[in-house]
């Protein structure tokens, strides 16, 4: 599942793949709509995380509880890399991913979060795939993450502006009942 935000860090576009899987609609969704799907318990922690991150313009990893369309929770790993552009390296908003991760049953697991790393998990069998562009969006995040471990980062500047357009689109394409919200 693919997202955007802006720079304040409110949700600008959610993927189909989210309506699907926690039943809230991407009007609901955007800004910090989504919120309402997060497990009161992690609820805290993923806010004060998200504004950390937000503030640094940093990229991160966040593991939570999300509440699905059949009112249980599972686990997700939410991550994302930040956009930039003009004037100046202005900081634009987040390019993320969402992937639900099945628990390997040997340890607990928490919430938590990660800054300045993000290497997206295996999508999960159960998350059916999204538009061309969408799926453009979650290679794109996961060769981020295997330039991350591989050291090509001469690699890095290319591929971040590739993910700062994709971000563009898919918010410029984003269903709003204000057009003047359409923004990444």
């Amino acid at each position: 599942m693919i997202f955007v935000s802006n720079a304040s860090g409110g949700v600008s576009y959610v993927s189909p793949e989210w309506c699907a899987f926690t039943g809230q609609s991407a009007a609901e969704a955007v800004e910090h709509g989504w919120f309402r799907c997060v497990h009161p318990d992690d609820y805290e922690s993923a806010v004060s995380f998200l504004r950390r991150a937000r503030d640094q313009q940093s990229e991160y990893s966040l593991r939570l509880r999300l509440r699905r369309v059949d009112g249980s929770y599972t686990w997700v790993v939410i991550g994302a890399v930040p956009s930039f552009g003009p004037p100046d390296r202005a900081f634009l908003g987040y390019l993320g991913s969402l992937t639900e991760i099945s628990p390997s049953g040997s340890e607990p697991l928490t919430a938590y979060g990660t800054l300045a790393h993000f290497v997206p998990p295996p999508s999960h069998p159960a998350t059916p795939p999204g538009s061309p562009l969408e799926l453009v969006a979650d290679h794109l995040l996961m060769a981020h993450g295997l330039i991350e471990q591989d050291g090509a980062k001469e690699m890095l500047p290319v591929l971040r502006h590739a993910l700062s357009v994709a971000g563009m689109l898919l918010a410029r394409d984003a269903p709003s009942a204000d057009p003047a919200s359409r923004f990444h």
